[in-house]
């Protein structure tokens, strides 16, 4: 077993800083797209509600796992051969990055529809590079070091991706005020700067990328395919994108006539819209697959292409672990941040109705908060790898319960500023060991002959129901209130457990995998 001294030694492991560095830059984009990009807009006079387009900004993040196979399969023009698989992919996703950010910083929204729409496709265009960024640097941490260092590795990558969720998030709204933008003052220049400024963050991961190594097991590209396969395979790839948005698009104004007609049936407005809008991405779904099939069909592309690339890793999840043990493991995935993810959408709700302020909101849980959840991540970490991934993935599902439970007591005691204070203690606490852990446990669920797309397919899932669940958490509290609210997302993580408990009996990890 490994000593408590070995584990914080590992601590200053090279491998271990270098996913700080690199969970900063994959943070900073996000709140560049959603909150930041809020503000602006409304600062901007922009209702962001009347402009479509920006929804798609967070597809990138949800469907990673349909393009996870291009950064597998296909090789970098000129740059793989010098920087091996992985730095190359990394490489050209934080150029396209820092130019998205450029391109949203050169627009002024307030100038027009049409500067509306640039500004919208540049926000799009981060949202999938920043996806990129993700489904590579996940890949990179996976191969580049041992499982005994994963759970190390997840910690470091979580406080760096926090860190850079601050830089990006009060560090960019502070700069916009510094250089004189309010919300009854808008300058463009000033947000202009900002945006430059996040750019400028973002080479901290380009030296990143040039410093460290690559992963030894793509340092020899091998080149399975003639560079005319690779070009017919992007081609329908691309093809396939296209036709995926253009039938998402043209089917905007129909499907606003189905939801009405459904909302008259079924008297739920949300519901409605869910199922219309579910139905929307399943048809373009379908009619992106057609291309790829047809495709195929004319053998424009070879089939032992398409199913090396996404067939393969999926066959490969279900023989490893065998069918019944892999459902399990799928289910656990889905569900372990489901309790944690439903009422996180609701907390800031809720802290305003017991009366909380803003100042205090931002002061408790935001910074105090955040600073639990690094410490927590580095908690998990040391303790995943003296105890092993699931001991501590136990932990992270029994604490999560019990602390969600605390919430129930800070809506009945009502306003509380110690209370707050060890509520969030606790929550952001446990939420650290928790997420440290299950990025941990998700790491050794992959094999590294198909790494970006088993774990962008592992992490696209784990957040789906959650957030479906969790978007109808204001409705839950209206019709039950806030501690049965509450008791009740407790209630979600039980099943947790049982997974748990039954994986535990069953999976073996090998801990000289690598």
């Amino acid at each position: 077993m490994t000593t408590w001294r070995q584990s914080f030694y590992a601590l200053l492991h090279p491998r271990v800083i270098t996913m700080l560095f690199f969970g900063l830059s994959a943070g900073i984009p996000l709140l560049l797209i959603f909150s930041s990009l809020g503000l602006w807009l409304r600062e901007a006079g922009v209702e962001r509600t009347a402009v479509t387009f920006f929804s798609w900004a967070a597809l990138g993040y949800s469907f990673k796992f349909v393009w996870a196979p291009i950064v597998d399969f296909l090789p970098v023009p000129f740059l793989s051969k010098y920087l091996g698989r992985r730095r190359s992919w990394i490489l050209i996703s934080q150029i396209a990055v820092i130019l998205s950010i450029c391109m949203m910083a050169i627009t002024d929204p307030a100038s027009g529809d049409m500067q509306l729409k640039i500004m919208a496709l540049a926000a799009v265009a981060l949202g999938f590079s920043s996806a990129t960024q993700d489904i590579v640097i996940d890949a990179y941490r996976i191969e580049s070091a041992p499982i005994k260092l994963q759970a190390l590795m997840s910690s470091t990558y979580i406080a760096g991706y926090r860190i850079g969720m601050i830089i990006s998030g009060a560090g960019s709204l502070f700069i916009a005020s510094y250089f004189g933008s309010e919300m009854n003052s808008y300058n463009y220049e000033a947000w202009k700067t900002t945006y430059f400024i996040m750019g400028l963050f973002m080479f901290i991961g380009i030296a990143t990328t040039l410093i460290i190594n690559e992963p030894e097991e793509n340092k020899i590209i091998e080149k399975k395919y003639s560079n005319y396969v690779y070009i017919k395979f992007f081609m329908v790839f691309v093809l396939s994108i296209f036709c995926f948005i253009f039938i998402f698009l043209l089917s905007s104004d129909f499907s606003s006539y189905l939801k009405n007609t459904l909302t008259e049936i079924l008297g739920n407005k949300n519901l409605s819209s869910f199922f219309i809008e579910l139905l929307r991405l399943f048809f373009a779904f379908s009619i992106a697959s057609l291309v790829a099939i047809l495709s195929i069909k004319i053998k424009f592309i070879e089939k032992k292409v398409f199913i090396e690339s996404y067939i393969s890793p999926v066959i490969d999840f279900f023989q490893r672990y065998g069918m019944q043990l892999a459902l399990f493991l799928l289910i656990l995935i889905g569900l372990y941040r489901i309790s944690d993810i439903v009422l996180g959408v609701i907390s800031n709700i809720f802290y305003q109705d017991l009366g909380f302020s803003k100042v205090e909101i931002a002061t408790i849980v935001k910074t105090y908060g955040l600073a639990m959840t690094i410490a927590g991540g580095f908690l998990g970490g040391i303790l995943s790898m003296k105890y092993g991934v699931l001991r501590i993935l136990y932990l992270g599902a029994f604490l999560t319960i019990a602390t969600n439970l605390l919430f129930m007591f800070l809506s009945i005691y009502g306003y509380n500023i110690p209370l707050l204070y060890f509520v969030i203690s606790a929550d952001n606490l446990s939420a650290g060991i928790a997420s440290a852990a299950f990025v941990a446990f998700l790491s050794r669920l992959t094999n590294i002959s198909f790494t970006a797309m088993q774990y962008a397919i592992f992490s696209s899932l784990m957040t789906l129901l959650p957030k479906i669940i969790g978007g109808y958490s204001g409705s839950i509290v209206e019709n039950i209130g806030y501690t049965n609210f509450f008791l009740f997302a407790s209630l979600l993580g039980v099943p947790v457990l049982l997974v748990i408990f039954y994986i535990n009996k069953y999976l073996k990890f090998d801990a000289e995998k690598k």
